[in-house]
């Protein structure tokens, strides 16, 4: 009798995948209304098999629609294990390649005890991004419409002000994703996570650029006339290229899910492109100590408009790069169970996160002294010409009078 028990186990072990436990075959096929499903199979089937997430599917005859329950965890998040997955075998005999997880909820106990403070979060996050990209718009216009201030140091500027406009753009685009978008990992869904991060990734490269050009600049006591645009230009936007295709290919092939957008800090893949930003923030927190003692010794007598633009140019990075820098390492804290800490933390990276282009536009542009100054003689310039439309125009609407006519012509008459 044991010698049968163990031959009909055997047999049931043999038509599954060796991925499935045996606890986990054996609850699955004998719940079944015949003893033994496995063995008694008439036409198509489809084989036992594992998924990507590690949900067995039992063998199951063709035109069944199979039910799973929800896995406890995945990628540390707790999951309601009430609810079920499906999966529907083909006539033919194979599985389906999508398999329905929309009735899986994630157990967010953040959410659950700060729902008022996340909303809030919420609410900060669009209104900082619609600020912010107003700013920037305003910022690019500037930079595009005054052509006398095209010097490199405020072509970084512009282009750096692009990137946050592009990167705004595609956060909202992200926004507007639905949920059932994300689990079922549309191709398109996941293109815009990778634009996302491709200007995600460029905005650091351009401080990194800005960093260069203020330490080549001061430090090296290098010309800035023999400095060549096409290099800042290709570190800004080709040398991410590469980074964010090797990241979209180790997510492709390790963590194909979600549209590839994980809030979760600690995704391995993720520091593909995390990893080289850490990097030029490094770079740049020594560039720009660099450049302070430099200044606090040799320029701090020097008075030249030039040494004054440096000035203000170190200063606007000096605020901005920890700025910048602090807002991406907060993906990396947890702020652990604490009530008040974790408040804060929702708080303050919404604030950062969301008003770093404001930040960028207000240091870089609007109190760019080169930028004020010919946005200056600029509005004198339209004034000036503007009223002297206004008075061509009023004179050249004036109507001569007859009166005036006749009185020189009787005047003319005289005279002969």
């Amino acid at each position: 009798m044991e010698s049968m028990d163990a031959l009909i186990i055997q047999a049931i072990l043999d038509e599954f995948d060796p991925n499935c436990s045996l606890i986990e075959v054996l609850s699955e096929n004998f719940l079944w209304s015949s003893p033994l499903p496995l063995l008694d199979f008439d036409g198509p089937y489809c084989n036992a098999t594992t998924d990507q997430l590690g949900t067995c599917w039992p063998r199951s005859s063709s035109g069944q629609l199979v039910e799973r329950p929800c896995p406890e965890f995945f990628n540390g998040v707790k999951y309601n294990t009430t609810r079920h997955i499906y999966r529907e075998c083909l006539e033919n005999g194979t599985w389906a390649s999508r398999v329905n997880y929309s009735q899986c909820e994630p157990i967010l106990e953040e959410k659950k005890k700060y729902p008022v403070h996340y909303n809030i979060a919420l609410i900060i996050n669009y209104l900082g991004h619609c600020v912010s990209v107003g700013a920037l718009v305003v910022a690019f216009v500037l930079f595009l419409c005054l052509r006398s201030i095209r010097c490199l140091r405020n072509i970084i500027h512009w282009n750096l002000i692009t990137t946050f406009i592009l990167r705004n753009i595609m956060w909202f685009l992200l926004q507007m994703i639905d949920h059932n978008i994300h689990e079922s990992n549309e191709p398109w869904c996941r293109l815009i996570t990778t634009i996302y991060n491709y200007f995600v990734v460029t905005n650091f490269f351009w401080m990194f650029v800005e960093g260069c050009y203020l330490h080549t600049a001061i430090v090296m006591t290098y010309s800035t006339d023999k400095l060549r645009k096409w290099v800042f230009l290709f570190i800004g936007w080709c040398v991410p290229f590469p980074i964010i295709v090797a990241w979209a290919i180790g997510k492709l092939y390790n963590e194909n899910e979600m549209c590839w957008f994980g809030k979760e800090p600690g995704k391995y893949i993720d520091y593909i492109y995390q990893g080289p930003v850490i990097i030029v923030l490094l770079i740049n927190f020594v560039f720009l100590f660099n450049i302070v003692r430099i200044l606090m010794t040799k320029l701090r007598a020097s008075t030249t408009s030039e040494t004054i633009q440096y000035r203000k140019a170190v200063k606007a990075t000096l605020v901005l790069l920890p700025l910048l820098g602090i807002t991406y390492m907060l993906f990396f804290v947890n702020p652990g169970e604490d009530d008040i800490s974790q408040i804060v933390f929702i708080y303050f990276n919404s604030f950062l996160q969301s008003f770093q282009g404001f930040f960028v536009s207000v240091f870089y542009c609007f109190l760019n002294g080169e930028v004020r100054s010919a946005a200056r003689k600029r509005w004198h310039r339209w004034q000036d010409n503007h009223s002297l439309r206004v008075r061509v125009a009023r004179a050249m609407s004036i109507p001569t009078s007859p009166t005036r006519i006749s009185f020189h012509s009787i005047k003319q008459t005289t005279a002969v």
